[in-house]
């Protein structure tokens, strides 16, 4: 991310950071569903989700997700149907709340996160040459999400048109869409995120998501 990008700087707010990062693992997960299902992809919440999976070393928090809440819309509206206890695709919640679980075993996993930062620093490399979208690059976070992540316990299964879901490249970008709410997950844990304060603070996200609104 350049020093250039424009930034909207959010609240310093835990609860605030907290919504944005949960916003990350539900837009990983809207993608997820919307390619499983169509093979198609919003191009914006697809860049900041590969974006901020590239980034490991942002130079502030809103760079991590482009410097504007609205590169997060797609995941801020799910997020947002969440607390206000309204009706959400519940495929697209089943996978955020599963990429959380996974994020709890990752993050208790040193050598996993070892691995996973040194593929990302590789990957890095890749990105700088071929751009951050280009297919080698999606099918590398692919791989390091297939090498790493698919092997624990708990698992996402994927529902979608399965000649969709075999044709080319699809597999890699599911998997890199996952890697990235991966990678929001475990922003939300370092923020204060937990999964209790989904159930007893959701007055407060819902307070956080009018503002950012």
């Amino acid at each position: 991310m350049t020093a250039s990008t424009p930034i909207h700087r959010v609240p310093d707010d835990p609860t605030t950071r907290q919504a944005l990062a949960l916003a990350g693992v539900f837009q990983a997960a809207s993608l997820v569903d919307e390619l499983a299902r169509t093979g198609q992809v919003d191009p914006r919440a697809w860049d900041t989700l590969i974006r901020a999976t590239l980034d490991t070393n942002p130079e502030s928090f809103e760079a991590i997700y482009g410097g504007h809440p609205n590169n997060l819309r797609r995941g801020l509206e799910v997020l947002e149907a969440v607390v206000g206890r309204k009706q959400a695709n519940p495929v697209v919640l089943r996978y955020g709340f599963t990429l959380l679980l996974l994020m709890n075993q990752v993050r208790k996993n040193d050598a996993m996160l070892g691995d996973l930062g040194g593929r990302l620093v590789r990957i890095q490399g890749q990105a700088e040459h071929f751009g951050e979208t280009h297919e080698n690059v999606i099918a590398s976070l692919g791989e390091a999400y297939q090498e790493t992540l698919s092997t624990l316990k708990t698992r996402i299964i994927v529902q979608g048109d399965p000649s969709l879901l075999q044709s080319r490249m699809m597999p890699e970008r599911v998997r890199a869409c996952l890697l990235g709410g991966i990678r929001f997950a475990l922003l939300w844990h370092q923020q204060g995120g937990r999964r209790w304060k989904l159930v007893f603070q959701r007055g407060a996200l819902k307070k956080a998501l009018d503002q950012l609104a």
